[in-house]
């Protein structure tokens, strides 16, 4: 399972890095957020099922930067909606790496 995991990651990784019209603090944003998921990963703080959901949030922000850079611009309104998602996220990503209390 961790194996298979690790294969996505660098899968996710991969396609966000090689994305290279979405430059700037967005792109960084999100290839930050893949390296926690993965450091949670290596660490065991994160579970099968929090990194399939975390996965599933971040391939959505990917969909949403790919459709709002299709015209070539990205528009303050998009910027802000894609603001809002990895804010969302990144609190995903801490509350479930440190929800060991929980289990």
């Amino acid at each position: 399972m961790k194996k298979a995991i690790g294969i996505l990651m660098v899968t996710m990784f991969s396609f966000i890095c090689a994305n290279s019209a979405m430059a700037g603090k967005i792109k960084n944003r999100q290839v930050n957020q893949q390296k926690r998921i993965h450091q949670g990963i290596h660490s065991g703080e994160l579970t099968g099922r929090e990194i399939k959901n975390l996965e599933k949030e971040q391939l959505r922000i990917q969909k949403t930067k790919k459709r709002a850079w299709s015209d070539g611009t990205l528009s303050p309104k998009e910027r802000l909606q894609l603001k809002y998602q990895q804010d969302k996220a990144s609190n995903h990503i801490y509350r479930l790496k440190h929800n060991n209390l929980e289990r």
